[in-house]
């Protein structure tokens, strides 16, 4: 399972990749799309909004399944990844092919950065999910 050790993790299985200052962009974790199984539509409805930690910012449906995705850190939601979307490349199985490249779902833009601080890192999150 990879679990890269730059980026930040919740306990819902997302991860948080910051980039210049306070964009960040997140996904489902490997485990997460392990678990899922085959990806078949991503939703996400929120962007334009500013959605505070917690928050539902979209769903993932797979074959048997659809869960949640939740905001890892508060944050406006810029846009969403166009090569997963049905508007755009619709492959959401890049989620399943590359999680934490081009399987992104969202680019944020944070308004409280130091909720990062309450994630977890690489090692707490193998320790979660082992």
């Amino acid at each position: 399972m990879n679990i890269p050790s730059d980026l930040k993790y919740t306990k819902d299985h997302e991860w948080v990749r910051v980039e210049n200052g306070d964009i960040a962009y997140v996904g489902i974790t490997d485990f997460a799309q392990s678990e899922l199984g085959d990806i078949v539509y991503v939703d996400v409805d929120t962007v334009g909004e500013e959605l505070n930690q917690h928050d539902v910012f979209g769903t993932v449906e797979a074959v048997k399944t659809t869960s949640d995705l939740f905001m890892p850190v508060s944050g406006k939601v810029l846009e969403m990844n166009e090569a997963i979307s049905e508007d755009g490349g619709d492959d959401p199985t890049l989620i399943n092919s590359d999680p934490y490249g081009e399987g992104w779902i969202v680019k944020i833009q944070m308004t409280n950065p130091g909720e990062l601080s309450e994630l977890l890192d690489a090692g707490a999150y193998q320790a979660l999910v082992s």
